[in-house]
């Protein structure tokens, strides 16, 4: 059973491949990213993200989540050499590298506490997944042509069991990521980087700081235990770290 909403301003999927599957349990993970966007979302000025950006909200009257949210983004930072940063070059706080990975594996460990095993949620472009699909094979996932408007798929990948895949890249929302070391660097150099890690909260934080660092963060991805990564460049060309090619096959 398959189930699309329009959250966050982008398609977010859910399909449960489980007999168990029930109109409940998609109304309370539709509902939870709806929370997510209300919370953090910086187009919306009713937001609690939007009005600690305007001086509404002082630290201490953070929500929980909010502080959660900014410990993992500083966590992250550290982890990745600066390279992860909330901050953007406006002064203000923006978590959406880091909160859309967050929100869908905290959506997926609700299907998990319901006892649902199979099943597969993406918002916009990043997935979790989890088992396998109806057809007893792993997850099926594109990834998409970046100098394509059709949403042409140049590869596809299977992912193992349960594990996350996130894309980052300015190509379709535009020049929102940024180099926290040199903001007058254009992140011209490459246009995608691609990574599937042991989950998509994980997967989609290093994504955003691979992506920050240009040619080099394919090779950041290299060096880390767990993650796969698929980097596209300007020019068209692709690298892949050593153990990508395991997910092009089915295993």
């Amino acid at each position: 059973m398959k189930q699309i909403q329009i959250i966050m301003g982008t398609p977010v999927i859910v399909e449960i491949a489980d007999r168990e599957s029930r109109q409940e349990l998609f109304d309370e993970v539709f509902d939870y990213f709806r929370y997510v966007d209300d919370k953090f979302s910086t187009y919306k000025s009713t937001s609690e993200i939007s009005a600690i950006n305007e001086g509404k909200i002082k630290k201490e009257e953070m929500s929980d989540d909010i502080k959660l949210v900014f410990k993992l983004s500083e966590e992250t930072k550290k982890l990745t050499d600066g390279y992860f940063d909330i901050v953007t070059k406006a002064g203000k706080y923006d978590t959406s590298g880091l909160v859309k990975g967050w929100a869908i594996f905290n959506a997926s460990n609700i299907l998990k506490n319901h006892g649902i095993k199979n099943f597969f949620v993406e918002a916009g472009g990043d997935i979790q997944t989890s088992g396998i699909n109806e057809s007893g094979e792993p997850w099926c996932v594109g990834i998409q042509n970046p100098f394509s408007e059709k949403r042409e798929v140049i590869k596809k990948v299977y992912l193992h069991k349960d594990e996350g895949i996130a894309t980052s890249g300015n190509y379709v929302r535009g020049n929102h990521i940024y180099n926290p070391k040199d903001k007058n660097d254009s992140l011209a150099d490459i246009v995608s980087i691609t990574v599937i890690g042991p989950n998509i909260f994980e997967a989609d934080r290093y994504a955003t700081a691979a992506f920050a660092m240009g040619k080099k963060g394919i090779f950041f991805i290299e060096e880390l235990e767990g993650f796969e990564g698929y980097s596209i460049d300007k020019d068209g060309q692709a690298i892949m770290t050593k153990g990508f090619d395991n997910y092009i096959k089915i295993i």
